[in-house]
C-alpha cells in the first residue's frame, strides 16, 4: 500500500453515531456470502488487512469458512451471519441484523461484494444513512429481465468498483451506470508470494515428484477449476492438433463435485491416445511452485474472464501465457510481448500459440520473463489494488463531509 493511501484513510472518518465530530480512522464493513476460497474472498482479506494497516477498523460479515483464520491474523474482525442464502425471507431478516451491526460497531462504510448480501446491505445502508460501495466481480448471468434486476443491486453503490476495464464497460453498457460512479480497480497479485526469487527449488521438485513428471520435458499447464467454460476440452483438442511428443500437459484444479465432467475429460484423453501426456490433477495448494514447474501457462476460457487471476499470477513469476482474446485477458496480456491471445474456443489457434511458445529460444524466454514480471508489478500488484480501494473509501467519506 502506498503511503498516501495509509495517511488518507487514517484521517477519513469521524464519529459514526452522529456522522460528524472528531476525526478518527473509519470502520469498514465488508459483506460477502462466505470465506471459503476464490477471488472475491481473496480480495476481501487483502482489503481488510490494508484497512488495519492504514489505521482503520476492518469488519467482515459472512457465513464463515477456512479463510476466517487468515482474516483474524490480519487484525480484522469476523461476524458470522447467514449471508450466503438467497432465500428472500433470510435476505430480509439480514437487513435488521446488519442495521444492528452497523449501529453497534459504528460502521462508516459498507462494502458489498456479492448480490444476495448486497440486497441486505443496500437497505441497511439506507436505514442507517451509511455509505455503500459495491464491487462488480463478474458479468453474472443477465439474459433475462428478472436476472438483470437481481444483479442490479451491485450498481447501487455510491461508487461501483469494477475489477477490470472489461467489467467497467459491462456495468455501464448493460446497467446504465454513469461512468462518473464507476471506478476500475484491477485485482491485485501478491507479487511477493508470486516472486520467482521466493520459490525454493524443493517446492518445485516436490510437486514434480508428486505428479510423476519425467525429468527434462517441457510442461504446459492449464490451471483452473474443472468446469466446462474454462476450456479443458479445447485444451485437449489443441494438444492433439499440436502433435508434439516429449511434452507434459497438465490440467490443474478441483472438480468441485463435477465428477461426471472429470470422467468425461479423462475418457476424452484416453480416446485420443494421450493418457501419458495429458494429466488431470486435483486442487494444488502451492500454485507458485506449480507455475515455476511450468514452461507455458494457458487460460482457454470460452467465456470472458472478468479479470483472469491465473494469467497475472503466471506472468508475475516470469511465465509466458496464452489466453483467449476476450474479457480481462486483453488488459493483462500484451500480445507478442508477455503472451499470446487466441480465438475463444478455437483449438487450432491455441495449438499454434503453444507451438510458438514451446519453440522460443532461451534468449526469447528470458526477455519474455523480464517483460512479464515488470508489467504485472507495475500494473496489477496487491498494493495498488489496496491503495486505490482505500482512496475510494476516502472519496466517499469526503463527499459526506466526514473528513477533517
Amino acid at each position: 500500500m502506498d503511503k498516501d493511501s495509509e495517511h488518507t484513510i487514517g484521517e477519513a472518518a469521524t464519529d459514526s453515531k452522529s456522522g460528524m465530530g472528531d476525526a478518527r480512522p473509519p470502520n469498514v464493513l465488508q459483506v460477502l456470502p462466505a470465506l471459503v476460497t476464490g477471488g472475491v474472498e481473496r480480495g476481501t482479506v487483502d482489503i481488510a488487512e490494508a484497512i488495519v494497516r492504514a489505521g482503520g477498523r476492518a469488519l467482515v460479515a459472512s457465513e464463515g469458512g477456512p479463510m476466517v483464520g487468515e482474516l483474524n491474523r490480519a487484525g480484522a474482525e469476523h461476524i458470522e451471519l447467514p449471508l450466503a442464502s438467497k432465500n428472500p425471507l433470510i435476505i430480509y431478516k439480514n437487513i435488521e441484523r446488519l442495521v444492528d451491526l452497523i449501529r453497534r460497531e459504528g460502521v462508516d462504510i459498507i462494502h458489498a461484494r456479492s448480490r444476495a448480501p448486497a440486497w441486505s446491505a443496500w437497505y441497511a445502508a439506507k436505514r442507517t444513512n451509511r455509505s455503500l460501495i459495491t464491487t462488480f466481480h463478474g458479468t453474472y448471468g443477465h439474459a433475462s429481465g428478472p436476472k438483470r434486476w437481481y444483479n442490479s443491486v451491485m450498481t447501487k453503490g455510491e461508487r461501483v468498483i469494477a475489477i477490470s476495464d472489461f467489467i467497467g464497460g459491462h456495468v455501464h453498457q448493460i446497467y446504465g451506470v454513469p461512468a462518473a460512479r464507476i471506478r476500475v480497480v484491477h485485482r491485485g497479485i501478491d507479487v511477493h508470494r508470486f516472486d520467482a526469487a521466493n520459490i525454493h527449488a524443493e517446492r518445485v521438485i516436490h510437486l514434480a515428484d508428486e505428479w510423476r513428471l519425467p525429468d527434462g520435458q517441457p510442461v504446459v499447464m492449464l490451471p483452473g477449476r474443472l468446469t466446462r467454460w474454462k476450456g479443458q476440452n479445447v485444451f485437449i483438442e489443441a494438444v492433439k492438433l499440436l502433435g508434439r511428443t516429449g511434452v507434459q500437459f497438465l490440467m490443474v484444479g478441483s472438480d468441485q463435485g463435477r465428477h461426471d465432467y472429470r470422467r468425461e475429460l479423462e475418457e476424452r484423453i484416453e480416446a485420443v491416445g494421450m493418457t501419458g501426456m495429458i494429466h488431470v490433477i486435483d486442487h494444488c495448494d502451492d500454485m507458485p511452485a506449480a507455475y515455476m514447474l511450468t514452461d507455458v501457462v494457458v487460460s482457454a476460457s470460452t467465456e470472458p474472464e472478468a479479470f483472469g487471476r491465473v494469467v497475472a499470477e503466471a506472468q508475475s513469476l516470469g511465465r509466458p501465457v496464452i489466453a483467449t482474446n476476450h474479457g480481462g485477458a486483453r488488459e493483462t496480456v500484451i500480445e507478442g510481448e508477455t503472451g499470446w491471445l487466441t480465438k475463444p474456443g478455437d483449438a487450432a489457434s491455441l495449438a499454434a500459440a503453444m507451438a510458438v511458445a514451446l519453440d522460443q529460444s532461451d534468449a526469447e524466454r528470458t526477455a519474455f520473463a523480464e517483460r512479464c514480471v515488470s508489467y504485472i508489478r507495475e500494473n496489477f500488484s496487491k498494493d495498488q489494488m489496496c491503495g486505490r480501494t482505500l482512496d475510494i473509501y476516502e472519496e466517499v467519506l469526503s463527499e459526506r463531509g466526514r473528513t477533517q
